[in-house]
């Protein structure tokens, strides 16, 4: 089966297009103000319009409250949510109650024991995206940092893999991995935030014929 790419962190017409031209499965929208790639709502509601129909929206959220979560969900309508924080598997339940829509969250990997923690989730979370821990103080994510992708061999059941992929490395971590979903946003950039419509494409590129 293919493996499902989703390109995050958007925030322009022009790469909105260009990653649903190179036929991206999932676009993602980032709702978290210290992000570069921060969107506001009017901004996000216009460029899911362009994606509706074309790929799954994944509004991005880091420990929202229900307040925000009502807003996206009513002036972005996403496909899904992926869970940036420190949510629990309550809350990943409250979220998916909330807004009707699968709910992604994110374990933050260093050695086996951090992907052990993915089992509190079964029955809660539709599915698990596998990410670098970033250091202590800095973003949840988009750092560009990889962890060791073989920990990754015999997880049961399909995931998504995040941190650090890039056109160049992505065969690998598929390889590496046995992810069925692959993941990017700085490693499709030319700055924090800035989303380069080539790379974007080579991207999808890589990944799909990596499958």
């Amino acid at each position: 089966m293919p493996v499902e790419v989703k390109i995050c962190g958007l925030s322009t017409p022009a790469t909105m297009d260009a990653a649903l031209a190179a036929g991206a499965d999932l676009v993602g929208l980032v709702f978290f103000p210290a992000s570069p790639r921060h969107v506001s709502l009017d901004r996000a509601a216009s460029l899911a319009e362009r994606a509706h129909g074309k790929a799954r929206i994944v509004a991005l959220i880091v420990d929202a409250d229900d307040a925000s979560i009502a807003e996206i969900n009513r002036a972005v309508r996403p496909d899904l949510y992926q869970a940036h924080g420190e949510e629990t598997p309550e809350r990943i339940a409250a979220i998916h109650a909330l807004t009707g829509k699968p709910v992604i969250k994110v374990i933050k990997v260093k050695n086996a024991a951090d992907i052990a923690r993915a089992s509190a989730y079964a029955g809660k979370a539709a599915l698990i995206h596998y990410d670098a821990k970033t250091p202590a103080g800095a973003l949840p994510g988009g750092m560009g940092i990889a962890f060791d992708w073989p920990l990754l061999r015999g997880t049961q059941g399909r995931f998504m893999l995040g941190g650090g992929l890039t056109p160049a490395n992505v065969a690998e971590a598929i390889r590496a991995s046995g992810a069925a979903l692959v993941d990017v946003s700085s490693g499709v950039e030319s700055a924090p935030g800035v989303k380069d419509i080539g790379f974007i494409r080579k991207f999808i590129e890589a990944a799909k014929a990596a499958s």
